[in-house]
């Protein structure tokens, strides 16, 4: 295999086209599709038939969907075919999964493959070095979104969006019962997000301290920006992008106590919360009220989270060109 410099290097990201991987992926590098989704660089036969063509296989997730055998089968390929594996572990549990067992499965295969590990946050790290063995390089989740000029938040505006039921939030109507409290005891109100196909939940009427709206993906970070504070619903998962875009254009975030979205940011506001207990509502609406007592953040400084973002993209670069130079011995 040709070893072309950092600058030329063909890297294969799953998923291919993303918000997160187009901030991360360093100037200069050929992205190789195709831009099909589940991507067909997860199918072994497809991986080994076109590994010439691509110096590394970044993956980051859409992989999901897999049986457990499939991952072990794709990961054996790689290992045949000497593409230089790099997962970077966004969540360590799969909030889409009924249970750990399948996820905790594949991460299992992808971490005793991948050439480099990295991931979001130290307490992930610390996690994966306890359950898998390995180390993890953290690079700073980087800036998602640009605030909107002129657009200002409305005092005491809660928002909780839903993006559907599952094992992430099997009590949506609990989760905006307590939020509304928290906005009412705060003396604010909240406003419900639903995504496409999700119906409001059964609440009692609260008058015009409760609305829906539609959750607007083209214009999500600025229905967040025009929030004093928004609610991070899961009660499962590890990391959180909309914590981050939250912090760009300058929104409290009431976090849960799962996972590690306090690391991610420290400005936050916890409940408790996790899968086995699920959440607790006594300790939402606590939070939801102690968060309106607080000023919005400021929006994060531009400059900082470009340098931020340029260092994720250096090590990035830095990563790549080394797994390639470990296989081919430069």
């Amino acid at each position: 295999m040709s070893v072309p410099g950092p600058r030329g290097m063909r890297v294969v990201t799953v998923p291919h086209a993303d918000a997160y991987v187009d901030a991360v992926l360093p100037a200069g590098v050929v992205r190789v599709g195709p831009a099909h989704e589940p991507s067909p660089w997860l199918d072994p036969a497809y991986l080994a038939a076109h590994a010439g063509q691509v110096d590394v296989v970044h993956l980051h997730s859409g992989y999901g969907h897999l049986p457990e055998d499939e991952v072990v089968s794709w990961t054996e390929t790689i290992r045949r075919t000497g593409v230089p594996l790099v997962t970077t572990v966004h969540q360590l549990r799969d909030p889409a999964q009924p249970s750990r067992r399948r996820h905790d499965a594949h991460l299992t295969a992808l971490l005793a493959t991948a050439e480099v590990v990295l991931t979001l946050t130290p307490g992930a790290a610390d996690e994966i070095a306890e359950r898998f063995g390995r180390t993890a390089i953290v690079v700073a989740h980087p800036s998602m979104a640009t605030p909107v000029p002129g657009l200002g938040a409305e005092r005491g505006l809660v928002g909780l969006a839903l993006r559907g039921h599952g094992p992430a939030l099997p009590d949506p109507s609990g989760m905006v019962r307590a939020a509304l409290a928290g906005a009412v005891n705060g003396g604010g109100r909240l406003r419900v997000f639903l995504a496409d196909g999700v119906e409001p939940p059964p609440v009692p009427a609260a008058g015009d301290t409760l609305e829906f709206a539609p959750l607007k993906a083209e214009a999500w970070p600025q229905q967040l920006q025009e929030l004093h504070a928004a609610v991070l619903p899961e009660q499962c998962g590890t990391h959180s992008r909309d914590l981050e875009i939250c912090r760009d254009v300058g929104t409290r975030v009431v976090a849960p106590s799962c996972g590690w979205f306090a690391d991610q940011w420290s400005d936050v506001v916890v409940y408790d919360s996790d899968e086995e207990k699920g959440f607790d509502p006594v300790s939402l609406d606590a939070a939801v009220a102690a968060a309106l007592t607080r000023p919005a953040p400021r929006p994060a400084d531009r400059a900082w989270r470009d340098g931020q973002r340029a260092a994720v993209q250096d090590v990035h670069e830095q990563v790549y060109a080394q797994v390639v130079a470990d296989r081919t011995g430069g």
